[in-house]
């Protein structure tokens, strides 16, 4: 049994900003796995399926960023999902824009939303998958450019990200995490 889980922050306004790119991969592993996001529950939407005979669960937390692990916790406590079967997703602003970075467990380094898993998971050592959204240059804050869309040529690149990260996360199903790490992190 293993959970996806993809960050990020409720409503249209939200759509496709540099902070929901977690969104859009579960979104991209939804529709290639044919498990639907039908169940509203946990403070969050969710689908379960089944891929190559191993039970997938999908999260989207519906709390807004700063909040994730209110979503998170109860799901895995509810579904006795342990911390070793759960992969998080998520931007990253110190990565630059299209650049995966996977690792086993980490500091949140400044996400709140992981900031949020962490307290309430209550240890660092979670799967994740970091989205390279890169930092603005032109002096906007950081939260108008996590919540800002990508440049055209910059939606290309993430549009190619997802359906990467979509790939590891594939991979994760056959292959062990740190197999999986080495490959995508080269």
């Amino acid at each position: 049994m293993k959970l996806f889980i993809g960050l990020g922050n409720p409503g249209k306004q939200y759509d496709q900003t540099r902070h929901n790119v977690g969104f859009e991969v579960i979104d991209h592993l939804s529709n290639e796995w044919n498990i639907k996001l039908d169940q509203s529950k946990f403070k969050g939407i969710y689908g379960v399926g089944y891929v190559n005979g191993e039970k997938v669960f999908l999260l989207k937390p519906l709390t807004y960023m700063n909040l994730s692990g209110e979503s998170i916790r109860p799901l895995m406590d509810y579904f006795n999902i342990s911390i070793e079967d759960i992969v998080v997703i998520y931007d990253d602003l110190d990565l630059p824009v299209g650049k995966l970075r996977l690792r086993e467990k980490g500091s949140a380094g400044g996400h709140n939303g992981i900031k949020s898993s962490i307290a309430h998971l209550g240890t660092q050592e979670f799967k994740r998958i970091r989205v390279g959204v890169g930092r603005p240059t032109n002096g906007m804050s950081i939260s108008d450019y996590v919540l800002s869309r990508f440049t055209k040529e910059e939606q290309e690149t993430i549009n190619l990200i997802v359906r990467k990260s979509g790939e590891a996360c594939m991979d994760w199903l056959k292959d062990p995490f740190l197999q999986v790490m080495n490959h995508y992190n080269q």
